[in-house]
């Protein structure tokens, strides 16, 4: 960073340096799975860092009970719970990268 002014290279520096921690978080938290239930545990949904579904378990007893509503109901809330935990941990996660800073469209 030649030709620059210390305090300008060294917050270059930095920046570089906290995109790499970063990348690096995300990449790390692309890879945890997060499981919610609903029901007493008649439905499990895990999902991954990038809010992905990678598992849904039903317990078969819900389904003799022949309630479709309330089965969507226990799909969804868990379905909602999971990404709610993923997003949750992202934001903290990526909080501690960048010191609070607000940077949009890392969340």
């Amino acid at each position: 960073m030649k030709g620059m002014p210390g305090g300008m290279a060294q917050l270059m520096k930095q920046a570089n340096q906290m995109q790499m921690k970063m990348k690096k978080t995300q990449e790390e938290l692309a890879k945890k799975e997060y499981e919610a239930t609903s029901g007493g545990g008649a439905v499990k949904v895990k999902v991954n860092g990038d809010h992905m579904i990678t598992s849904l378990t039903i317990d078969p007893e819900v389904l003799k009970a022949g309630d479709v509503e309330m089965l969507q109901d226990m799909i969804l809330s868990a379905t909602n719970e999971a990404i709610k935990m993923a997003k949750d941990t992202s934001a903290k996660e990526m909080e501690k990268v960048t010191g609070g800073l607000n940077i949009p469209g890392m969340f």
